[in-house]
């Protein structure tokens, strides 16, 4: 198979995990969208294919969860920084 970019013949498929989010600050708000697709990538130019599930691609374009479709809808909260403080000088501590 040549790639469909440089058609060049150097190609390998690859297994993959891919998590895509959605654009933009509102993007923040949606689901992230997890796919496994099988990569095409070219040695020569790097273009890389692969195909969205049907669920997935669902998703996608109506920007909500679909059943059975790979995605995480809540957000993990980030632990708040903790701050190491230095003694003062002329303190123990």
């Amino acid at each position: 198979m040549n790639c469909s970019r440089c058609h060049a013949d150097k190609q390998r498929v690859f297994n993959s995990e891919i998590a895509i989010h959605f654009p933009g600050h509102e993007g923040l708000d949606k689901s992230l969208v997890f796919v496994f697709p099988k990569l095409t990538v070219c040695f020569h130019c790097g273009l890389t294919e692969f195909t969205v599930p049907e669920r997935e691609l669902q998703v996608l374009e109506h920007g909500s969860p679909v059943n059975g479709a790979a995605v995480l809808t809540q957000r993990v909260s980030r632990l708040p920084e903790t701050k190491t403080q230095t003694p003062s000088p002329g303190t123990n501590g």
